[in-house]
């Protein structure tokens, strides 16, 4: 049986139990086998037609961490089939409403004092409500509407034994099963863990709020409600209410006196300047978390994920879209031959996918959702495994493209990409990055001047112990390479003095 197969702490035992009782209920034994992990039940070959709609409705019952397992798990198309892919993303966290009694108790702790004290109103009666939070409206002192974003009680024990449970399953699936080791179960496991951990912790999502505002502070078109830290902590977040409109059909938003077509261009520009500028982008942007308010601006809410793109990737991902965009299949295979994070597949592979994409989107609209829907079954197809850091930002994407296609049909990223050219080209010369590189050149040249003494007598001594086996055409082209490092060091410390100086 798996309940004796998995070591597990005393205090996990119990929850084992439910996970095991819970898998049973909704007829996923056969799953357990097919993952090796229970061969003794069901022929693991005769999955049932509804296995990934059981697994989604199992998920749910199972609460958070499952949940949270799920929705990343629905980030991977290329690893798993379209009915998985669009069951998973149907996956929800609702949770029923507590009554404020039963939340009382952590809000006063978390506060200092009572919120009747704190707030000039506060709405005993939940707003919202999800399985790891509840949410009340309030108000402050001076009038501002704010909302209070509150952990529910006892929920951290549970997710942690979840999460030493999930470790314990991915380890025994990656021992039994190929598939599980390719797909790297216990790495998907420990990034969930890694992730959960800090969706607890609401000052992360409160520092995400800032960093995102600041982000665009210079842009008006973007909202990012302001935390109101001396309310709040780990378990309490107090941030300002934004009233608006989801952007789920483009009839509603017009009702409102917003214009869908702008919206759409925002939308475009946001997630563009946010992936391909700043580096840091909402990992969740599904209409629930974005709202649209009059001036055709857009609020980002529910900041607990965020992605990060890298310097390196974020070229990676302008010579993707380029490369569809100029139908040019080299650089389209060479960009995804670093994206791989399998080692072993042949270039002539790669560049197979290449030239089928191509074929089917090169020099047309760039709509990512159309061309990332074909990549992910020909990378399944060539058993190419994607690094895990793409994923987020290719759901971000194809969940920002979906929505911004709903509200204006005739929407595509092309006229976006080339708007934010100006503005990518602008971000790579601002002073502000250049000062920083030229700062740390600076430095490493300033410690390679220390050692410069040191190098040269080291290399002198090496000559001269070593002169009898050298001849002298050997001595003489040492010396000259010596003497070239030694004068482009200084004319480097030349150029990084000169910088820093004109950069201030």
């Amino acid at each position: 049986m798996l309940l004796g197969a998995i070591r597990v702490a005393a205090r996990d035992r119990a929850r084992l139990a439910e996970v095991i009782a819970t898998a049973s209920r909704f007829g996923l034994d056969v799953l357990l086998a097919r993952l090796g992990l229970d061969p003794a039940r069901r022929d693991p070959d005769a999955l049932p037609f509804d296995l990934p709609a059981r697994t989604r409705q199992a998920m749910e019952s199972l609460g958070p961490v499952w949940v949270k397992l799920g929705q990343i798990l629905a980030t991977r198309g290329d690893l798993l089939p379209p009915e998985w892919i669009a069951e998973l993303e149907q996956l929800h966290s609702a949770a029923p409403r507590l009554p404020f009694d039963q939340l009382r108790t952590q809000v006063e702790a978390a506060l200092g004092e009572p919120p009747g004290s704190a707030f000039a109103r506060f709405d005993a009666e939940p707003l919202a409500a999800a399985s790891i939070a509840q949410v009340h409206r309030a108000a402050l002192p001076d009038g501002t509407e704010v909302v209070l974003k509150i952990r529910r009680p006892g929920i951290r024990p549970v997710m942690e034994a979840d999460l030493r449970l999930l470790g314990q399953l991915a380890a025994m699936a990656e021992a039994t099963n190929s598939e599980a080791r390719r797909y790297g179960a216990a790495r998907i496991v420990r990034e969930l863990g890694r992730d959960i951990l800090e969706e607890l912790d609401f000052t992360n999502e409160g520092r995400n709020a800032d960093r995102l505002r600041e982000d665009f502070v210079s842009d008006a078109r973007v909202v990012v409600p302001t935390i109101h830290w001396q309310h709040s902590s780990e378990t309490l977040m107090v941030m300002d209410y934004i009233d608006g409109v989801p952007p789920r059909n483009a009839t509603t938003l017009v009702q409102a006196g917003i214009d869908p077509a702008a919206i759409a261009a925002t939308g475009a520009d946001i997630v563009l300047d946010m992936t391909l500028i700043n580096g840091r982008f909402h990992g969740d942007p599904h209409p629930g978390n974005l709202l649209c308010l009059p001036g055709n601006r857009i609020a980002l809410l529910d900041l607990g994920l965020i992605g990060h793109v890298s310097p390196r990737r974020r070229e990676e991902v302008i010579a993707f879209t380029q490369a569809i965009m100029n139908s040019d299949p080299a650089l389209l295979a060479e960009t995804m031959t670093q994206w791989s994070q399998t080692d072993d597949i042949a270039p002539a592979r790669f560049q197979a996918v290449a030239d089928r994409l191509i074929a089917r989107h090169g020099g047309g609209s760039l709509r990512l959702a159309a061309i990332l829907g074909d990549i992910f079954p020909i990378l399944r197809e060539e058993r190419i495994v994607l690094q895990p850091d793409l994923l987020l930002l290719f759901k971000a994407l194809i969940t920002v493209d979906g929505v911004l296609s709903g509200i204006q049909p005739d929407f595509n990223l092309s006229t976006a990409m080339r708007r934010a050219a100006s503005r990518i080209v602008e971000a790579r010369l601002a002073p502000e990055r250049w000062s920083k590189r030229a700062a740390a050149l600076a430095q490493e040249l300033d410690r390679l001047g220390d050692d410069l003494p040191r190098l040269i007598r080291a290399t002198t001594r090496k000559l001269e112990s070593e002169k009898s086996t050298l001849s002298t055409a050997g001595i003489e082209a040492a010396i000259r390479v010596g003497a070239g490092w030694i004068a482009a060091a200084l004319a480097l410390s030349g150029v990084a003095i000169a910088v820093a100086m004109r950069l201030g």
